[in-house]
């Protein structure tokens, strides 16, 4: 795999950061999309800036607050917009974008995705209590790729990069060989990423073979992590008793639902008049039972969701990292995403690949034939 080398003086973030300025400067570009410390200093929140406003920005956050592809949507959905932008994101939020794209919530025409090597993510609630504290140990899961210190779900992230026996459809991926003087490098996936690294006088001549082998490394050890946390967690969550047992402290706020990038309906069928019964049922079984709990059909909402964006699930996390209760619900969802998306032969965030429910393929689900 070949890519464009920065040597950079003040280190990756600088030379991201300095990277982003040529853009604007060279390539057209109107605004950024980057994450920025809250005005609290307890969370990140998404920001449309100018380059001016880049010393400011945090290439790499230690949570993800949102999920960026949700940021862009909210800019991009309703409309064609002579407006060009650039979006820094992880490649997880990358492919909730592309996903979105596919799905008529997201226009990624005008828009340059770029994502970029990620070590992971530290879990928001430990974040929100110290900050301070989580910062200093992202600092050093991040530099060592420590992922004993990261979230549960990105441990099993097997799609943190960009390489051959990988990938990543972002326009343009963002790598850190780790070489003596650390150069950081710029992949090109697209058309588009081609020719903005062609504006800013970024080649594509260089080798980065050492780079590929340490990341092909890596990914191997996920995949392995991946593959025991599954094996673990499936003991737990198997068979409608198991599930029952698992989601029973769920209270139903629905926040998993409010912070999923890909479960994007504007009318929730949980919120439905579908889901609303009569003063007089909720009585009828309150009474046969000798309890009823508020609100009700919580197994029947999570597995519901499960089903609905099992397909797109991109594993970001964001819906553990939100669940007041502590559920394992973007780990679990995750076993039934590898089983769907294994089921279509469908990878979420590919530009190419058509989302299985939307199209119908005759040779498709042959071996379920009587």
């Amino acid at each position: 795999m070949k890519g464009g080398i920065l040597n950079p003086d003040n280190g990756f973030e600088a030379a991201v950061k300095n990277f982003l300025k040529d853009v604007m400067e060279k390539a057209d570009i109107d605004a950024l999309l980057l994450p920025f410390k809250n005005a609290v200093g307890d969370s990140f929140e998404w920001r449309l800036v100018t380059a001016d406003k880049l010393a400011e920005a945090s290439v790499v956050p230690p949570v993800i607050a949102v999920n960026g592809a949700r940021a862009l949507s909210s800019i991009t959905r309703s409309g064609k917009s002579a407006m060009k932008i650039a979006a820094l994101m992880r490649p997880c939020e990358a492919r909730a974008a592309i996903e979105l794209s596919k799905l008529n919530q997201c226009d990624l025409e005008p828009v340059v995705l770029i994502s970029m090597d990620c070590p992971g993510a530290m879990p928001l609630q430990d974040y929100i209590a110290d900050p301070e504290k989580v910062e200093k140990e992202f600092e050093h899961a991040a530099r060592e790729w420590n992922n004993e210190l990261i979230r549960p779900i990105c441990r099993m992230c097997d799609i943190f990069t960009c390489t051959e026996s990988t990938w990543c459809d972002a326009d343009i991926h963002v790598a850190l060989p780790e070489t003596e003087n650390n150069a950081v490098a710029f992949i090109s996936n697209t058309d588009k990423g081609r020719e903005v690294l062609e504006k800013v006088g970024i080649g594509r001549e260089e080798e980065l073979g050492d780079w590929q082998k340490k990341m092909n490394a890596r990914i191997e050890e996920r995949k392995a992590a991946r593959k025991k946390a599954r094996e673990e967690l499936k003991q737990h969550v198997t068979g409608l008793n198991s599930l029952s047992d698992t989601f029973g402290s769920c209270i139903n706020c629905q926040v998993c639902r409010s912070v999923c990038p890909v479960c994007y309906c504007r009318q929730c069928l949980f919120n439905s008049v579908k889901v609303h019964y009569a003063p007089d049922d909720y009585l009828l079984q309150a009474e046969s039972k000798g309890t009823m709990k508020f609100t009700p059909d919580t197994l029947l909402f999570q597995t519901g969701r499960m089903t609905h964006m099992s397909v797109s699930c991109v594993g970001c996390g964001a819906c553990e990292d939100c669940c007041p209760m502590d559920i394992k619900v973007a780990q679990i969802f995750s076993i039934a995403a590898d089983e769907t998306q294994k089921l279509f032969d469908y990878i979420p965030g590919k530009r190419d690949a058509p989302p299985p429910l939307r199209v119908y393929n005759e040779q498709e689900l042959k071996e379920y034939e009587t």
